[in-house]
């Protein structure tokens, strides 16, 4: 049995429509029942949206409906959840979030007390349980402000990079107008650093809107005007980051990842000496780790999916192009505040656009709408080109053809040594998936 709520990142949706206060009851019900304690303790933290508040009353509701304890963290970043429980013990962790989506989705995803996120098998039996009537509860729980946890999360990044110095670097910080509004400036400043922010003014429907790591080009464009030496953006729930070197350019997942991977491994802190990516990661990554010696696995797009491929191989490092980055070293989640301190740590007082972890090919990604996806791709034609074409390319770059998860679409990726390779292999691909799909 497939589950049906639950996605790669929890349950989310348009929030009062798919996910109403209703199924957050449900969910905190059935979550408590699945919880192996006898009074689970819950804690619940939310991002900025102006649904947070309504979610995180029902989702109370429905734990303590169960007889289970809850704890209100306020609004932090994701990646606070696991650390949080480690601190305190909690069964449970609730993240109230859409992460990158605008502000009228919102979702729920949840952390057992090992601190990781839920298991496939685990999220199934919590759907299973909201199919069945609860029984009236022994007891029922209570609902409690738990005070300080901004605090817990700051001593946490600040325990881990105290010996960062960051006196006299310029930072400028988009918070996305989202959970990291408070904690990224704070321990950007305690760490030593001057320190301007964009987009720390959440009112409940701003978060992500022209900002963030999702518009990273409003960042990009107030680092060259203000003259800083870096910039970082972080998403809503603040568990990815890009960078902004002072010249203006983006700096993505791949490189940063890069970075920290070369730095891991010779200050030997990379773990097993490998590094765990997904499909999309760009061709010179694979180029520059080669050369580094460090090893490569290669998982479907997901975090969850990266989570799983360090903890079966227990390595360090791991990460996606988007700037979700693990570093299992400090927490099981991605953390883009960590990241961008990992990111200045490698540096190791060098300039960000003097990087020279990798070089990036040149790539070129194409979203082809089809009337089925799969029909299109188990069409002989398009696996005889995509073999052709990858044999052309073969030790010089690559061709990644697969369907969207959700809409009818075909994903085309070719990365070759240069633009015009790149784009006539593409132009290719594309034109074959449009011919077959007519």
């Amino acid at each position: 049995m497939a589950r049906k709520l639950f996605g790669t990142d929890g349950v989310r949706g348009v929030a009062g429509d798919l996910l109403t206060a209703e199924l957050a009851l449900a969910l905190g019900r059935a979550v408590t029942l699945e919880a192996a304690a006898e009074r689970p303790q819950v804690l619940v933290i939310r991002d900025t949206r102006e649904s947070g508040e309504m979610l995180e009353a029902a989702l109370a509701a429905g734990v303590t409906a169960a007889g289970g304890d809850v704890l209100l963290g306020g609004v932090l970043p994701t990646p606070a959840a696991p650390l949080l429980i480690r601190r305190y013990g909690f069964d449970v962790a609730a993240v109230i979030s859409a992460s990158h989506n605008p502000y009228r989705d919102n979702g729920i995803k949840f952390f057992g007390a090992d601190g990781m996120k839920l298991s496939d098998a685990t999220e199934l039996a919590i759907e299973r349980r909201l199919e069945v009537p609860a029984a009236p509860p022994a007891v029922i729980g209570r609902v409690r402000a738990l005070h300080g946890t901004l605090e817990d999360y700051l001593r946490e990044l600040h325990s881990r990079f105290r010996e960062l110095s960051l006196d006299g670097l310029d930072v400028l910080l988009d918070c996305a107008n989202g959970a990291t509004f408070r904690a990224a400036p704070e321990i950007f400043r305690r760490l030593g650093a001057t320190v301007t922010v964009l987009a720390d003014e959440p009112d409940g429907r701003n978060i992500n809107a022209g900002c963030g790591s999702t518009h990273v080009e409003a960042l990009a464009e107030q680092v060259v005007a203000g003259g800083h030496d870096v910039g970082f953006a972080f998403d809503g729930d603040g568990d990815r980051v890009l960078a902004v070197d002072r010249t203006g350019r983006v700096v993505d997942g791949d490189e940063l990842i890069a970075l920290a991977a070369i730095h891991l491994r010779r200050t030997g802190r990379l773990d097993g000496g490998g590094v765990a990516v997904t499909v999309m990661t760009n061709y010179g990554f694979h180029n520059a780790m080669r050369e580094a010696g460090v090893e490569v696995a290669i998982t479907s797009v997901g975090d969850r999916y990266v989570l799983e491929e360090l903890k079966t191989r227990r390595w360090t490092l791991g990460g996606e192009q988007s700037g979700h980055i693990i570093d299992m070293g400090f927490v099981p989640s991605g953390d883009g505040i960590a990241s961008a301190l990992l990111t200045l740590e490698s540096l190791q007082r060098e300039d960000l656009a003097e990087r020279q972890a990798m070089v990036k090919l040149p790539q070129r990604l194409v979203n082809v709408p089809v009337v089925d996806r799969d029909a299109a791709m188990q069409a002989a034609e398009l696996a005889e080109a995509i073999e052709t074409e990858s044999r052309g390319l073969e030790g010089r770059g690559r061709v990644l053809v697969r369907p969207s998860g959700t809409e009818q679409l075909v994903r085309v990726m070719v990365e070759a040594p240069t633009q015009d390779e790149t784009d006539a292999v593409c132009a290719r691909l594309v034109a074959l998936v449009e011919r077959l799909s007519a």
